[in-house]
């Protein structure tokens, strides 16, 4: 098994879904993990599991709707383990619906999460990766940002938002200081569906996580295949698909 011995992760969205499952096996590999995200009870429990399983794990509370937030997040990583080689925005909602529904205020929510919190990881990581010489920026952006579907436009401009700032902090990175990755899953069993606030979508969307989603670990193991890469190896995109496209 590929080893992440000697690196220092920072992930947001780390309690549950993509985010858990990236935490844990990175540090399974040998990778120092932060986690973060909004309820700490949980991050703190799955930090315990880590560390009582051998692996190194730290918490920091993190509301990625809040740049200092995301500030005080990597500062954690250095504080703690000397620097910051990753950080993992893996932080996300869905309360998707038809714009017909007019529910601005869950568009803006997605807004402010999906890509506001983004670009504050963004802030946040950039001048410590340059000050250090080298780090590594590792996005969750969806398969949803490539193809929309009905109820999904919302979600689906934010996810191609992030995608299109991605390339361009991967053209932008041309000093090889800074690489940069961005992972498209499908449809994944997550807690995705408990941001929707149409019951029936919640209902349909849990029914095709069921049916065709892949498992988190599976979009963990394209992160740890990232990051296991020497870092003049460029993996600029990721694409994790089920059988249909979400």
């Amino acid at each position: 098994m590929p080893s992440l011995d000697g690196k220092i992760v920072a992930i947001t969205g780390a309690s549950a879904g993509i985010g858990e499952a990236t935490a844990r096996l990175l540090a399974e590999r040998g990778a120092a993990v932060v986690l973060g995200a909004r309820r700490s009870e949980r991050i703190d429990a799955i930090a315990q599991s880590i560390r009582e399983a051998g692996g190194l794990a730290a918490t920091c509370v993190v509301d990625v709707t809040r740049a200092e937030d995301l500030r005080r997040l990597v500062a954690t990583g250095v504080d703690r383990y000397g620097r910051l080689d990753v950080l993992v925005n893996s932080a996300g909602i869905a309360p998707i619906g038809p714009l017909a529904d007019l529910d601005t205020e869950n568009w803006s929510a997605m807004i402010d999460v999906n890509l506001r919190g983004m670009l504050h990881g963004v802030a946040a990581a950039l001048p410590v990766f340059r000050e250090q010489g080298a780090g590594h920026l590792v996005t969750i952006v969806s398969v949803a940002g490539l193809t929309v579907s009905p109820t999904m436009a919302v979600y689906a401009a934010t996810k191609n938002a992030v995608r299109t700032v991605h390339e361009g902090l991967r053209k932008e990175s041309t000093d090889g200081v800074v690489r940069t990755t961005a992972i498209s899953p499908g449809y994944i069993r997550t807690e995705l569906a408990d941001s929707m606030s149409d019951p029936r979508l919640q209902e349909l969307t849990r029914k095709n996580m069921d049916a065709m989603g892949i498992p988190a670990a599976a979009v963990a193991r394209a992160v740890a295949f990232a990051i296991e890469q020497p870092h003049d190896v460029e993996i600029g995109e990721i694409n994790v698909r089920p059988t249909v496209q979400g």
